[in-house]
């Protein structure tokens, strides 16, 4: 009965078949191919880092990053607890330790306070340090990383940022300003999953300042080959190269970037007029030091005045061919990680228990918007 509107898809053009066409045409389909270092090269420029090393997803750039600082047993990570699972299953992968941290009011990212007064009381008590912090970006918005930057420099702890879902993002004020996430921690991590702002399809991208980084990067994402014809690795690497065929609809995605994020905010900005002051509606965090990427437009609904709970307009919407989804359920909450340490909870329970994300793909029409937006607000 409904025409269907999806919550974030692709919008493939631009020179996409024609670059895919060249990579067919050349027989450079898998793991080498002038398309892989073309992407890097104008990723890395475009994000303003020294360098990029392309990869297999997103989950594979988080950790080889990991694998970079030699997080392993014993160690410690903290990481954001409202966050989509990759964020943290690598730590596990390394049978190392997660510490789940709480999310903060002002940006729904994991809140730097917590982690800078945990950094502070294990030094004053002598503790052994976390070896590294996930700091990732929720939904399109920077976390506020100044206090967490300033912890992990006195004490000598690794920041790796997690812009998965925020490329485009940055920082507007204060000591980052300019700056892009991705580009401020020791090692950046993004995705190229179907849903995010570009897309190869599957993939993924580590970004680094660090020379020696970069190149051992790619040593172990191209299974710690060493060169020459024979078959001979140093250390156990991973199958974690992006193809060729997938990089050559990276370099057209990256192309259209910028118009991807213009879409991407004005969408955001037609929902803003649409419901701010709607009672039991809270718009998206929008603090003012970031340029948020706007990746995926969420609210809070509160049920007391808006007259019904998340789900119910999850489920609403969904009879409808409206898709929405609720934003991550916190990792605390799921199996694998409930024995885990934490910092905090209840404040990334509470934007679970209340967010929702709207359809807000780069190709969503007005007419489609005007229809998401009367039907959120029809509640009877």
């Amino acid at each position: 009965m409904f025409d269907r509107i999806p919550l974030s898809e692709p919008s493939i053009g631009g020179n996409a078949a024609r670059y895919v066409q060249e990579s067919l045409d050349s027989t450079y389909v898998s793991s080498v191919g002038p398309f892989v270092d073309r992407l890097e090269r104008e990723f890395a420029r475009w994000v303003g880092s020294r360098h990029a090393v392309a990869c297999a997803s997103g989950t594979a750039a988080i950790h080889v990053a990991l694998r970079l600082l030699g997080v392993g047993p014993g160690d410690e990570v903290f990481v954001s607890t409202l966050t989509f699972v990759a964020s943290a299953n690598p730590i596990l992968y390394e049978r190392a330790t997660p510490v789940l941290v709480d999310s903060e009011a002002e940006t729904w990212n994991l809140d730097p306070t917590l982690i800078a007064g945990e950094i502070d009381r294990r030094a004053r008590a002598g503790l052994r340090q976390p070896k590294a912090i996930v700091a990732a970006h929720i939904l399109g918005h920077p976390a506020g990383l100044e206090p967490i930057l300033e912890a992990c420099g006195q004490h000598g702890v690794a920041l790796v940022e997690d812009a998965a879902e925020a490329l485009g993002a940055r920082f507007s004020a204060g000591r980052l300003a300019g700056r892009q996430v991705g580009t401020v921690g020791l090692l950046g991590c993004f995705s190229f999953n179907g849903n995010k702002v570009m897309t190869t399809g599957g993939g993924g991208m580590i970004t680094t300042e660090d020379e020696a980084l970069a190149r051992r990067a790619r040593h172990l994402t191209r299974q710690a080959k060493l060169p020459g014809a024979e078959y001979r690795h140093d250390e156990v690497g991973f199958n974690y190269r992006l193809t060729n065929l997938a990089a050559a609809l990276g370099v057209a995605q990256l192309e259209q970037l910028p118009e991807f994020l213009a879409r991407k905010r004005e969408i955001a900005g037609r929902y803003d007029a649409a419901l701010r002051g709607r009672a039991g509606l809270t718009l998206p965090p929008r603090a003012p030091w970031a340029v948020p990427s706007d990746w995926l437009y969420s609210v809070l609904v509160d049920p007391a005045a808006f007259g019904e709970d998340r789900e119910a307009l999850h489920e609403r919407l969904s009879a409808r061919s409206i898709e929405t989804r609720p934003i991550w359920t916190p990792l605390h909450l799921m199996p694998m990680f409930r024995e885990a340490p934490r910092l905090g909870g209840a404040v990334a329970e509470g934007l679970f228990g209340r967010g929702l994300s709207l359809p807000c793909s780069t190709g969503l029409s007005p007419r489609d918007q005007e229809r998401v937006i009367r039907e959120v607000t029809s509640v009877s």
